[in-house]
């Protein structure tokens, strides 16, 4: 399976590279990006009906204990999934990927809707995580290669952030669906999340339209079909913008093959970018934890200490303000660069954090989502820059996998453990009433955040501007065994 098929020299990349801003990028990030938006309406809509699903009688009579559980088996089920898909989409290409992905997303949030008990919610919550994990491996890979490299950055973050308008939308979508003078409680959450299929539907629709990446389809000898998608793309772009397209002189030589054995990826992950690898997993606990300890239990803690009834317009306004710090933020981590930006947003979020940590005495429901709203404002463009990191710094070949692979352990180890510890947190101050209980959740995330910042400042790489291929040479470029021999390169 890996036996070399060919050896060609082209200059696709660079010809993607030089391509200015077009409509036609637009269905990129409109079919590929808005997975985001499906997870964030997932995990609010989870976060804003934790009453609704406590009720013994028109909900499934669940614990606080075991919504935090359910939050947990989510994201487990992700990081699973993000494997599994991540290693079948350098495999067998982006486009049958990011398709069957959203198919089994679909699928499992209808059965969601569906549950008649907590053994039945846990079930369907993991397929939902599973279908979700292929998703960032297959679109985060799809993205990278086919959006032009001086608007990388801010387009990977902009898109990771609209997470948040996901989130925004299902907090805003929860007030009228559980008020039972609106609709029936015993329907009202079951109703949250199959609207979640339906947006799915209509992102499968446009998702048919976006091509094949042509990076990976000449590295698996498939070069005449990647000709054939870009010199498409080049005269929708001209069409669209009016420009004649400049020529190219920059090619890269490729020994082209069927796939990439996975002993070779792994030596590269470990072997040849050590470092990369230090600070990929690095920045994905960081964020992890931060995000999935705070807001995956956030309306329950508005709800058990604050007396908040309806969750949903303290959730939207938290939401909103992480959108607006990835669009604000984002163009700024192509100008500024990664290194400075990702260093800034980690450790100023995590200071803020563990400041609200030692303020959580005296915090009311509006003071708490103002603090959050600060915190995550900042934090959600590093968050994002998270992902950004890890689908540049390594080879193509094994792109996809590993942004599965760092989402996957870092996710492990922030994102199982953060629900599960905040959902034990909350229950023990609860019967005490004493809000300051779950301090020490914020301190440790914070503590966390501020640590990956400064990992970024000595290993991160400086990204910014600069090609794909260029920053991580391809295993299959034909001089790949001498730099693999040579260590990690020095980050430029």
């Amino acid at each position: 399976m890996g036996v070399e098929t060919g050896r060609i020299t082209t200059d696709i990349p660079a010809r993607l590279d030089r391509l200015p801003w077009a409509r036609w990028h637009w269905l990129v990030v409109i079919g590929l990006g808005t997975v985001w938006i499906l997870d964030g309406l997932e995990v609010t809509i989870v976060g804003s009906m934790s009453d609704a699903l406590k009720d013994p009688t028109t909900g499934l009579g669940m614990s606080s204990s075991q919504i935090g559980q359910a939050g947990a088996i989510y994201v487990a089920g992700a990081c699973v999934g993000a494997l599994f898909w991540g290693h079948l989409t350098d495999r067998f290409g982006r486009k049958k990927l990011f398709l069957i992905t959203l198919g089994v997303y679909m699928v499992a949030t209808v059965l969601t809707a569906f549950s008649m008990a907590p053994w039945w919610y846990f079930g369907a919550r993991f397929l939902t995580g599973f279908g979700i994990g292929g998703e960032y491996a297959a679109i985060n890979s799809a993205i990278d290669e086919l959006i032009p490299a001086s608007y990388r950055g801010r387009v990977d973050v902009a898109i990771n952030g609209s997470y948040w308008v996901g989130a925004a939308g299902g907090a805003l979508l929860t007030i009228p669906l559980l008020d039972p003078t609106v609709i029936d409680a015993e329907w009202g959450w079951r109703l949250a999340f199959g609207l979640g299929a339906i947006l799915a539907v209509g992102i499968l629709l446009v998702r048919r339209n976006v091509p094949e990446s042509p990076r990976w389809l000449f590295i698996h000898g498939r070069d005449e079909e990647a000709e054939k998608i870009v010199h498409g793309i080049e005269w929708t772009v001209s069409e669209e913008t009016g420009e004649q397209l400049p020529d190219v002189d920059e090619t890269i030589t490729i020994r082209q093959r069927r796939a990439i054995p996975f002993t070779t990826i792994a030596r590269t992950v470990f072997t040849l970018y050590p470092k990369r690898t230090v600070l990929c997993f690095s920045l994905f606990v960081g964020q992890a934890f931060l995000y999935n300890a705070f807001f995956f239990t956030y309306g329950d803690t508005l709800s058990t200490f604050l007396g908040v009834d309806q969750t949903g317009w303290y959730i939207a306004v938290f939401a909103l303000s992480n959108f607006v710090g990835a669009l604000a933020l984002g163009p700024l981590f192509d100008r500024v660069g990664r290194v400075r930006m990702i260093t800034f947003t980690y450790v100023f979020s995590g200071v803020l954090l563990g400041v609200t940590g030692f303020l959580l005495g005296s915090v009311s429901a509006v003071s708490l989502t103002i603090l959050g709203a600060v915190i995550f404002f900042f934090a959600s463009a590093g968050a994002s820059a998270a992902y950004l990191t890890s689908s540049e710094v390594f080879p193509m070949e094994t792109r996809a996998l590993c942004i599965a692979f760092f989402y996957a352990i870092g996710t492990a180890a922030g994102g199982i453990s953060g629900p599960l510890l905040f959902g034990w947190l909350i229950d023990r101050a609860s019967a005490s009433g004493d809000i300051t209980g779950i301090a020490p959740g914020y301190f440790l995330g914070a503590g966390l955040m501020v640590a990956a910042g400064v990992v970024e400042a000595f290993l991160g790489v400086k990204a910014e501007g600069r090609s794909l291929e260029s920053i991580a040479q391809p295993l299959t470029a034909e001089d790949a065994n001498d730099s693999e021999d040579a260590g990690e390169p020095t980050p430029r």
